[in-house]
């Protein structure tokens, strides 16, 4: 028996096209993004324009109208119960349409009556259509709105696609000829709103690598907020809570900086509209609590939070239905303002574009507001990783796959990979201001004019030439180094393919662990290490895998929070053979869970085990041995890219010291330099004393009353001693990479260097 084909007759009022209500967009079932299309105007019947204008997509369903079937070829297999079934569909969507179009005319009927303008026949229409609904019981007693009625319309539809889905799954499918096969076009997929991409990126930020459409707007604005005067460690707490018992005139002058650095950055919340922090008045910035974090060496770190007991909105006589609670506490920030020298270091619009780049993969934490000297981010509520911790053997793995997920996250810049490895340049940018230093302290130390010491800053006085030798002989060092090394991977086009998108400072303090609670995803043994969040990219860009190992590694010799010398740098705490294998391997095989899953941990269930054993064998008829040997090889091969690794971790070690030689002598404060400038320049340096005396006296003498402050020099890191002990580091790098002999260095170096194994 033939299968019913569809008549077709000629076109009248009742088929025009069916526009479906605006409210239907709120439609959440995964059909409705499919419904969103609009049909075309035209004269064609309703379901000649359903089939040629796409407002419905069809997967896989063999649904051809009269047009789209002219000249196609139908298998000889294809079922005359397979046509009746695609017949049948048709038929439905056709009695859909008619029965939304004789609704959309009752609603719009009903509508003009409810302002008193009723038609004859309303009530009659309207009864017609109610009994011919399908939707009766609780859903016709909903509120009669265009959400209402299109969200029933929709899922009316729903239904028959999956009935008639359901139905032709055990069918052949149809095949046409070349050529006669309709791609959908692009237009028709639904497209978020950039309202919906901005309110994506709006929502709580992760460190996993999931890509977002659109950049966040980050607010900015042309201001600079002074932290001078609260750079120590405490003294931030709410007014209510501040230790009011010392009354000497430096902690009343500590109180007062503290109280105008919270009414500034209140200030400055409020101008860059801060999400909840218009909900902090102006008058209660000295309940705002402001804490500087220690560990932070380029900028100084603080966390604000919102004063404990928000005041109630002011209720006006208007607002009848206002709650008369007290407002909601806006979140936690975290402040960073740059160092004083950090111009001469980082780039800030780089650094920005960077960030931007990491917004679209969700890595680290967002960016709130900018300023001209520092930022506001995102706090996570999470602690920060100490010296020990990196030593933990489970921490280590997780840090090196969190590594791996960054190095493979983001793709390299064509320019960023031509530009090479961003450790060189780094001290191509530092070195001119680096010598400048380097070589006035030399000639101070030569001539034996350094002058006293007046706070530890200056320990520098005593210690000789600060990198073991004067300037040009390590500067000439450095340079042969870097042709040597670039030799060995034979120039630029072999360093090239090798290069990653790399942190190059991941000190324990650039490490967070966050705090899960309830059912979240990140406490399953498979997500352990997500719960590990990068920070602080203000030096991330191209390098060699090996190099940032290096960096890493040479991180594990530090402890930031000692007391007495958190600049010295332990060689002997430097990982063993064993602990860099175990870190590297973690690292080579995370790449397939890397690259083959989502950085997200999953929010529902998982599907349960596949029943198919393709699914966990890459051949299922591979007999054991085969197997074994599959599973040998790719053993042998993660151990060589291991072996690759580790050897060229050794290699870059060197270059990874100089470029932290380099930046500790950019960041350092040297007595008397910037004075002796000055003197120089006005022509004025009294020659019967040094500089630096003559500095540090002019200076007493002026400003008696900042004597004291020379205790503040107590707070504030060693940055030449670092360089020092970084220096001490590449020398030994040197000896043991054959790049230099001991008969050719100082004796006075020999005792100082840090050599390390391997």
């Amino acid at each position: 028996m033939a299968a019913a084909e569809p008549t077709q007759h000629t076109p009248g009022p009742e088929d025009s096209p069916v526009l479906l209500p605006q409210g239907s967009r709120l439609h959440k079932a995964p059909s409705a993004r499919r419904l969103a299309g609009r049909p075309a105007k035209t004269s064609r019947s309703s379901l000649q324009s359903l089939g040629g204008h796409g407002s419905v997509d069809f997967p896989n369903t063999g649904l051809d109208t009269p047009e789209m079937t002219q000249g196609a070829h139908l298998e000889p297999h294809h079922s005359r119960r397979h046509r009746a079934a695609h017949s049948g569909l048709v038929a439905q969507i056709t009695d859909w349409l008619k029965h939304e179009r004789a609704r959309r005319v009752a609603r719009k009927a009903k509508g003009e009556a409810s302002k008193g303008e009723a038609l004859p026949g309303v009530k009659a229409l309207t009864a017609v259509v109610d009994s011919a609904s399908p939707i009766t019981g609780a859903s016709r007693e909903r509120r009669f709105s265009d959400s209402s009625q299109g969200s029933e319309a929709l899922e009316r539809l729903e239904e028959i696609l999956k009935e008639s889905l359901s139905l032709g799954e055990n069918f052949p499918k149809t095949s046409s000829t070349p050529g006669s096969e309709k791609r959908p076009s692009p237009s028709r997929r639904r497209r978020p709103s950039i309202s919906r991409k901005l309110k994506r990126n709006s929502t709580a930020g992760s460190s996993d690598s999931e890509y977002i459409e659109a950049d966040v707007l980050v607010p900015s604005c042309d201001v600079v907020l002074d932290n001078s005067r609260t750079l120590t460690y405490t003294g931030g707490a709410a007014s209510s809570q501040t230790d009011l018992s010392n009354p000497s005139e430096r902690a009343s002058k500590d109180r007062e900086g503290w109280k105008t650095f919270k009414s500034e950055i209140v200030r400055l919340a409020h101008t860059l509209r801060l999400k909840g922090w218009r909900n902090v008045p102006q008058d209660l910035a000295g309940e705002v609590s402001v804490e500087r974090l220690s560990g932070a060496l380029t900028n100084a770190v603080y966390v604000v939070a919102p004063p404990k007991d928000l005041p109630p909105p002011q209720r006006q006589e208007s607002d009848s239905n206002l709650t008369l609670g007290g407002r909601r506490a806006p979140p936690k920030l975290l402040l960073r303002i740059y160092g004083p020298q950090v111009e001469q270091l980082i780039d800030r619009e780089s650094e920005l574009q960077i960030l931007r780049r990491l917004a679209r993969k969700s890595i680290g934490p967002r960016l709130l507001g900018t300023f001209k000297n520092g930022r506001f981010e995102q706090f996570f509520n999470a602690q920060t990783l100490t010296a020990h911790d990196l030593r933990v053997p489970a921490t280590s793995v997780q840090i090196a796959k969190r590594m791996r997920e960054l190095h493979d996250g983001i793709e390299l810049l064509e320019e960023e990979r031509d530009a090479g490895p961003f450790v060189w340049r780094n001290w191509d940018k530092w070195l001119d201001k680096c010598g400048a230093v380097v070589s006035w302290l030399d000639r101070k130390i030569v001539t034996g004019t350094q002058g006293k010491e007046r706070s530890k800053l200056d320990a520098w006085k005593k210690r000789g030439l600060l990198l073991g030798v004067e300037w040009p002989v390590f500067k000439e060092a450095v340079e042969r180094y870097r042709r040597w090394l670039y030799e060995r991977y034979g120039g630029e086009a072999g360093i090239r393919p090798k290069l990653v998108f790399a942190h190059n400072d991941t000190q324990y303090g650039n490490l967070l662990r966050l705090q899960p609670s309830g059912e979240s995803p990140l406490l399953l043994p498979a997500n352990e290490h997500k719960q590990l969040v990068v920070i602080d990219f203000e030096y991330a860009s191209a390098n060699q895998p090996g190099l940032e190992f290096a960096n890493h590694f040479s991180e594990w010799c530090y402890n930031y929070h000692h007391p007495k010398t958190p600049f010295v740098l332990n060689h002997l705490q430097y990982p063993t053979v064993p602990e860099q294998v175990r870190f590297v391997k973690a690292y080579v095989e995370h790449s397939y869970t890397a690259r083959r899953t989502s950085a997200t941990p999953a929010m529902t269930a998982s599907p349960g085990p596949s029943n198919s054993i393709s699914a966990f064998m890459l051949d299922s008829r591979a007999s054991a041995p085969q197997v074994t040997e599959e599973e040998q090889q790719r053993e042998k091969a993660t151990n060589e890219t291991v072996e690759q690794y580790m050897e060229d971790t050794r290699l870059w070690r060197a270059a990874n010291s100089a470029q932290w030689v380099a930046w500790g002598v950019v960041q350092a404060k040297v007595s008397g330099l910037e004075a002796e400038k000055a003197k120089e320049h006005a022509g004025s340096t009294r020659p019967e004393a040094s500089a630096d005396e003559a500095a540090g006296e002019s200076d007493h003498a002026e400003h008696p009353e900042d004597m004291a402050d020379d205790d503040d020099d107590q707070d504030e890191f060693d940055y030449l001693s670092y360089a020092q002990e970084r220096a001490m580091m590449f020398w030994g790098d040197m000896l043991t990479l054959g790049l230099v002999e001991e008969k050719n260095l100082p004796a006075s170096l020999l005792p100082k260097l840090k050599i390390i194994g391997r």
